[in-house]
């Protein structure tokens, strides 16, 4: 006879299984919009923080769960079995009549996508004779590194969380695609300098430039809009025009809040008594797109 099978109380103290385990982290979460940090989710679990940090890093590499800022939530598939969508739809509902308008008012491709891991997931797309010309569709993912919709939303989160989301190593797709981390982090700079607006020509396919800001509440950046086209669109033209319907959709989804204002202080600052930013003029905008002091977009 085995000491465990001599001493009930042994056979209970057993660590349970994996699945146990899992079960255990998952029920932990209360709602679709709960948010937990790894000490909650240890403390509710009563697992080690080690263990509880080991199966919550599987759980996010798997989509059970996401980890967004200040904590997690709830991932795509775990939301996908209780019939939920995440709240893709509201973001969809607010954003579909400013896609509208910026896909009329520009001729461009209007995108709508949000931060699933590593990857962009696009929620819709509005784009009349050029769709066929970009590479995107309804319900497709591109890598968030290589898109302006990816880099406007990781430049609102933690380096810390960057780096968790894409791990340790990022894939060129063209000559023009950033590889390196650290180039990616300090391109993610220049998008908190420009107020939010991200560029990438050529980045992710080649022949295809966009522009796209963040739909931004108060823990972070919940979704990205964009307008995408041929390389030689003249995108400082319409960029004022996707952070205008970016901070239109956030008004929107999240009233009376200041965006990214638990963002790591990477909010720009807000002016007193202004309830709206004005229209950027043409001098803005240059200023801007050359805070880098280079003629790239980059």
């Amino acid at each position: 006879m085995t000491v465990e099978a001599a001493d009930p109380a042994a056979r209970r103290e057993s660590p349970p299984s994996m699945i146990e385990r899992m079960t255990l982290i998952l029920d932990a979460f209360s709602g679709p919009s709960a948010r937990l940090t790894l000490e909650d989710v240890a403390r509710r679990t009563g697992l080690p923080r080690s263990t509880a940090h080991r199966i919550l890093d599987q759980l996010v590499r798997q989509r059970w769960l996401a980890h967004h800022a200040f904590g997690y939530g709830l991932g795509r598939r775990a939301l996908g079995l209780g019939g939920q969508d995440g709240g893709h739809g509201k973001i969809r509902e607010a954003a579909a009549p400013l896609l509208h308008g910026l896909q009329v008012t520009t001729g461009l491709v209007a995108h709508l996508a949000v931060l699933d891991g590593p990857e962009v997931h696009y929620l819709d797309k509005l784009g009349g004779r050029l769709a066929a010309s970009v590479p995107s569709r309804v319900g497709g993912r591109a890598p968030a590194h290589c898109t302006a919709l990816g880099k406007a939303m990781l430049a609102w989160l933690e380096p810390e969380q960057v780096d968790a989301l894409l791990g340790p190593g990022i894939t060129r797709f063209t000559d023009r695609t950033i590889g390196e981390l650290g180039t990616l982090h300090q391109e993610l700079h220049r998008v908190r300098q420009r107020r939010g607006l991200a560029f990438e020509r050529g980045e992710s396919h080649p022949g295809i430039a966009c522009v796209a800001a963040a739909i931004r509440g108060a823990e972070g950046p919940v979704a990205g809009i964009s307008l995408a086209g041929d390389i030689r669109a003249p995108l400082e033209n319409v960029a004022p025009l996707v952070v205008t319907a970016a901070r239109e959709a956030s008004r929107i989804l999240f009233p009376g809040s200041a965006p990214g204002v638990r963002s790591g202080g990477r909010a720009p600052p807000r002016r007193s008594g202004t309830a709206r930013e004005p229209t950027w003029s043409p001098e803005t905008m240059n200023r801007l797109l050359a805070v880098d002091g280079r003629g790239d977009w980059m």
